[in-house]
């Protein structure tokens, strides 16, 4: 009753469009390391949120957190130790040519002024993201954000390319062909920019394609688009909001799973373990043109406390071996979810790398029919087994794993069991 008179406050103030997960909207009132508590005392396991990506309430975190709130917290136009440390060592963590940083709260404020620094800089409007792309909330983001943007919406300054799925495209071809007409998409969309008298600006992509199914990406894919990026005057804008901070387990940053160095990166989520805290790290001369023609301030992002939190997420990362426990880890917990595609026919694929797995449910292996409406049922299943997952996917078809960094072996065992038993259950 607590909780169904909770929901109808909510209603009350926040509207009954505002999206809750789950067919029982769950009521969370505790978090440590990758456990969740609901306001019966039931642990769940949460296989699912990035947020808190060193963990739930990570004390390290919380310390530093309480640390500097109470010693000062003031807006960013007075000179800050903790937050020059910070931005410095933050950038160090890139490519030599990612040299300068600004902060924001938010993914969707990075993304925004992302798109800002691309469109100044290249003196174009012209944004390619992917059809089925999610970053951010704003207005000039929800234009490239197509999820959830239908194309009437999107305006002239927007083009989409088809999503990635080599799952399906394959068709006998080599990784090398499937790259070269991935990257073609993009030449496609910058020649209808061409063709509508509109300059080209950049590309947006999330690096690990998350929204998009979490594809396995040719080799060689990101490097033939960026000399179409780059020949057309344009910028590469890789937004690690879901992929950076070590989720992918080989690498720090997806892009440079991708093995490519984009012009600007976006940061957000994971950057604060739950605190707002976000970031644009990318080009010298970009972010020097583009203060130089406006002046951006922003005044909670990057703060003092913000910068100590951020700073303790990175001691974490690195003190607690996180990527490599997601190389491990991820590895263990693929093996497993690929056995259990030999138990349950309802699995297509199975895909992923480091912390992060995708599997894609289908009607029939054959035909590769997409499997909606069992994805949803096994996502609300998982979560009355007290496991906490999602769903992605251009047909909704896909689960999306996706726990915090210091995920365990034990529990891997823990979502593949349950999830073994949710099957059989469907």
């Amino acid at each position: 009753m607590a909780t169904q008179s909770l929901l109808e406050r909510r209603y009350r103030v926040l509207g009954s469009n505002s999206p809750l997960f789950y067919d029982e909207p769950l009521q969370l009132v505790r978090g440590e390391g990758v456990w969740l508590y609901d306001a019966d005392g039931r642990r769940y396991l949460d296989a699912y949120n990035n947020v808190p990506h060193v963990g739930h309430c990570h004390p390290r975190v919380v310390a530093a957190l309480s640390r500097q709130a109470a010693t000062l917290n003031i807006h960013t136009r007075y000179l800050d130790e903790n937050v020059v440390a910070y931005a410095e060592r933050l950038t160090s963590l890139f490519d030599r040519q990612l040299s300068m940083a600004m902060f924001c709260c938010t993914g969707s404020e990075a993304n925004e002024l992302a798109l800002r620094i691309a469109r100044d800089c290249s003196g174009g409007l012209g944004i390619i993201s992917t059809a089925w792309a999610y970053h951010g909330n704003t207005a000039a983001v929800m234009q490239v954000s197509s999820l959830f943007t239908p194309e009437e919406k999107r305006g002239p300054n927007v083009r989409t390319v088809p999503v990635m799925d080599p799952y399906r495209d394959r068709a006998g071809r080599s990784d090398d062909e499937l790259a070269t007409a991935y990257a073609d998409d993009v030449k496609h969309a910058i020649d209808s920019f061409t063709a509508a008298g509109i300059r080209f600006a950049g590309l947006l992509y999330c690096t690990a394609f998350s929204s998009e199914g979490l594809p396995t990406v040719p080799a060689g894919f990101m490097a033939k688009a960026l000399a179409h990026i780059h020949a057309a005057g344009g910028y590469f804008i890789a937004d690690e909001v879901q992929a950076g901070f070590g989720r992918l387990g080989s690498h720090m940053w997806g892009h440079q799973r991708l093995g490519v160095v984009p012009d600007i990166v976006t940061l957000g989520k994971p950057m604060g373990n739950g605190h707002p805290l976000a970031g644009v790290v990318a080009r010298r001369d970009l972010i020097d043109a583009f203060t130089g023609r406006n002046m951006y301030f922003n005044t909670f992002g990057g703060n003092a406390v913000s910068a100590a939190v951020g700073n303790a997420v990175l001691d974490v990362i690195e003190d607690e071996g996180l990527l490599g426990n997601a190389v491990a880890v991820g590895g263990y917990t693929l093996g497993k979810l690929r056995k259990l595609a030999d138990r349950h026919a309802l699995i297509g694929d199975v895909r992923g790398a480091g912390m992060f797995f995708a599997v894609e449910l289908v009607g029939d292996r054959s035909a590769k029919s997409p499997a909606t409406a069992q994805t949803k049922r096994l996502v609300n299943l998982m979560r009355r087994r007290g496991v906490l997952i999602s769903r992605i996917g251009v047909h909704d078809n896909i689960l999306k794993i996706r726990p915090p960094m210091p995920f365990s072996t034990e529990n891997a065992d823990l979502l593949v069991e349950t999830l073994d038993q949710a099957m059989a259950a469907l």
